[in-house]
C-alpha cells in the first residue's frame, strides 16, 4: 500500500472539487426539456429535476434525467476510487479511496443544486446522491450493484404506495447513507480511533453533509409535508 502526502498532493483535492463542480453542474433535466422543445424551469413545479420532468414531459424523460444526473455522480466517484484504491493517507490506516469517494460527491451535488450554468438554480440533488451511493456501496462489495436495486425498488414501492415522491426519496438517501456508515465504522472500529483520526472525521461530514444538502433542497416541501399540503406525485401521461 502506498502512502498518500497530503501536504504535497493537496492541488489534487482543488482540482477534484473543481471538476466535480462543473460536472454538477450539467443539468440534464434542463437539456432534455429542450431537446423536446420545452423550458422545464416553465412548466410544473420549476424544479429542473426528475420528479418534475416525470410529471410534465412523462416517464421516459423522466428516467433519462434521472440517469444522467445519477451518472455524473457516479462516474467521478468512480474514476477516483480507482485511481487512489492504492493508497493510504501517509501515517493512518485510512484508505484515500474512502476518503476521496465522497469528497467528490459533495462537489457534484452542490454543483448540481447551486450550479452556475443556471444561474445558481439548480435541482435538488436526489438522483446523483441516489447515484453516488449506489455505487459508492458497489466499491465495498460489488454485490451492492444487484442489492441497489432492491433499495430502488423500495423507493419507487414507498413513492408508488404514497405519492409523496420528495419524501420517499429522502428516505432513500438518509437510509443509503447510514449504511455506508455503518460500513465504514465496522471497517475502521479496530484500527482507527475515529474521534481523533481527522479523515475519518472528514469523511463521516461528508456524508453528512450528502444528507443536509438534499434535505436542505427540499425544506419547502417538507414543510408542505408537515403542513399537509404536499403535492402528490403523478406523471402525466404522454
Amino acid at each position: 500500500m502506498i502512502e498518500f502526502s497530503v501536504r504535497e498532493n493537496w492541488w489534487q483535492f482543488v482540482l477534484i472539487a473543481v471538476v466535480c463542480y462543473i460536472l454538477g453542474s450539467i443539468n440534464f433535466a434542463w437539456l432534455i426539456s429542450r431537446m423536446m422543445h420545452k423550458d422545464i424551469t416553465k412548466m410544473g413545479s420549476g424544479n429542473p429535476g426528475t420528479m418534475n420532468v416525470t410529471r410534465e414531459l412523462g416517464v421516459a424523460a423522466g428516467v433519462m434525467t434521472f440517469l444522467g444526473d445519477a451518472l455524473k455522480g457516479a462516474a467521478p466517484m468512480l474514476v477516483c476510487f480507482f485511481l487512489y484504491r492504492n493508497y493510504r493517507f501517509e501515517g493512518t490506516q485510512v484508505y484515500v479511496s474512502d476518503f476521496i469517494r465522497y469528497y467528490t460527491a459533495v462537489f457534484v451535488v452542490f454543483g448540481h443544486i447551486v450550479p452556475l450554468s443556471t444561474h445558481y438554480k439548480g435541482g435538488k440533488g436526489i438522483a446523483s446522491t441516489l447515484g453516488i451511493f449506489w455505487c459508492g456501496l458497489a466499491c465495498e462489495n460489488t454485490w451492492w450493484i444487484l442489492g441497489g436495486f432492491g433499495v430502488a425498488a423500495i423507493i419507487i414501492g414507498f413513492i408508488k404506495w404514497t405519492h409523496w415522491g420528495s419524501l420517499g426519496s429522502l428516505l432513500g438517501v438518509s437510509g443509503c447513507s447510514i449504511i455506508q456508515l455503518i460500513l465504514f465504522y465496522n471497517r475502521y472500529v479496530n484500527v482507527v480511533h475515529f474521534t481523533l483520526n481527522a479523515y475519518m472525521v472528514w469523511v463521516f461530514m461528508f456524508i453528512l453533509a450528502l444528507d443536509l444538502l438534499t434535505w436542505g433542497a427540499h425544506h419547502k416541501n417538507v414543510k408542505r409535508l408537515f403542513a399537509g399540503e404536499e403535492h402528490r406525485t403523478f406523471a402525466k401521461k404522454k
